[in-house]
C-alpha cells in the first residue's frame, strides 16, 4: 500500500491527534500519508490520486462524507470510531495503531456497500422538467419531505413507471442496507443485513396514507414527486440538501458505485454487537 489518506472530522480536536498518530505510525514504516478535513471533498479528491486506503476518523457521519468523495475513485475505507454507534467503523481510536500493521499486510476482508444514485429533475414549465447537473450518491438515504414549515407534502411515488401511490407525510425515505439502521429504522423500518443489494421505502410519519415499508430489488427506480403550497426539501445522507419547489421529481436507483470498507472483524460481528449498538440509541 503505497500512500494512505487520513480524513477527520474537523471538528473533533481528538480526531486530529489520531491522525497525527498514524501518520507518524505510517512514516516510520515507509509508508506516505496525506490528511485532510472530511468535509473538504474537493481537496480529497484532489489529493486521492494513487491512494490506496481511506483512513475516516471521526463516527458514522465522517464515513458517509468520506463514501461520497472517495468510493468514485475506488478507493477502500477503513473506520475510526470517535463518535457513539460506530455502526460502520471498524476500530476505536484505542486500537487503530496497534491494528494497523495488520491492515498494512493486507490481512482482513472487504466488505462491499450498496450506494444510491440521486438526481433532481427540476420543473421549469408544463411541458418540460429539467435535471441537475450531476447525480448525487448516497451511502445511508435520501429523503424528499417537508422543509421549514411544520406541514405534511403530497409526494407521488412511482416504482419502475408504475404509480406507486401518493403519500401524504413529513416525508419518503429511500435507504440502502446501510441505512436501515439510521433514520428508516426511527421511522418505523427493518433492518435489512448490510450487503444486502435491496432497496428501501419508508414513509415517515404518514397520515391517514400507506405506513408500511417496502423492500425493492436493486434493479428498481423510484421517482418522488412533490406536490406542496410551501417550501419542500431533499436531504441527502442527513448532510446535502436542496430546496424542492412543487412538481420538482427526485429519482432514485442504485448507483453504479459500491462503497468498499477494510474488516478485520470476523463477517457476523455486524449480528454479535447488533443488539448492544441499538441500546446505545436509546
Amino acid at each position: 500500500m503505497d500512500k494512505i489518506g487520513l480524513l477527520y472530522h474537523p471538528k473533533i480536536v481528538a480526531a486530529r491527534t489520531v491522525v497525527q498518530q498514524l501518520s507518524a505510525f505510517l512514516d516510520s514504516n515507509g509508508v506516505a500519508s496525506w490528511g485532510c478535513s472530511s468535509w473538504d471533498e474537493a481537496a480529497i479528491r484532489d489529493q486521492s490520486q494513487g491512494t490506496g486506503l481511506a483512513v475516516s476518523v471521526g463516527g458514522d457521519g465522517t464515513i458517509l462524507r468520506v463514501a461520497r468523495a472517495v468510493t468514485p475513485m475506488s478507493i477502500p475505507i477503513l473506520g475510526v470510531n470517535l463518535g457513539h454507534l460506530g455502526f460502520m467503523t471498524e476500530f476505536s481510536a484505542e486500537e487503530i495503531v496497534a491494528r494497523m500493521p495488520s491492515v498494512l499486510k493486507g490481512e482482513g476482508w472487504v466488505d462491499r456497500r450498496m450506494m444510491l444514485q440521486v438526481e433532481i429533475l427540476r420543473r421549469r414549465s408544463e411541458d418540460s422538467e429539467s435535471p441537475s447537473p450531476e447525480p448525487f450518491y448516497a451511502l445511508n438515504d435520501a429523503i424528499v419531505g417537508r422543509g421549514g414549515v411544520s406541514r405534511v407534502v403530497y409526494v407521488e411515488a412511482t416504482i419502475d413507471g408504475e404509480s406507486l401511490t401518493t403519500y401524504k407525510a413529513d416525508g419518503v425515505l429511500v435507504s440502502t442496507a446501510t441505512g436501515s439502521t439510521g433514520y428508516s429504522l426511527a421511522a418505523g423500518g427493518p433492518i435489512l443485513f448490510p450487503q444486502s443489494q435491496d432497496i428501501l421505502v419508508k414513509s415517515v410519519c404518514p397520515h391517514l396514507t400507506m405506513g408500511y415499508a417496502l423492500v425493492l430489488p436493486p434493479t428498481a427506480t423510484v421517482e418522488l414527486k412533490v406536490r406542496t403550497d410551501h417550501e419542500a426539501m431533499l436531504s441527502i445522507d442527513g448532510q446535502l440538501q436542496f430546496s424542492l419547489d412543487d412538481g420538482d421529481m427526485v429519482a432514485i436507483r442504485r448507483s453504479p458505485y459500491s462503497a468498499s470498507f477494510m474488516r478485520l472483524r470476523p463477517n457476523g460481528f455486524f449480528y454479535s454487537t447488533l443488539e448492544e449498538r441499538l441500546r446505545l440509541r436509546k
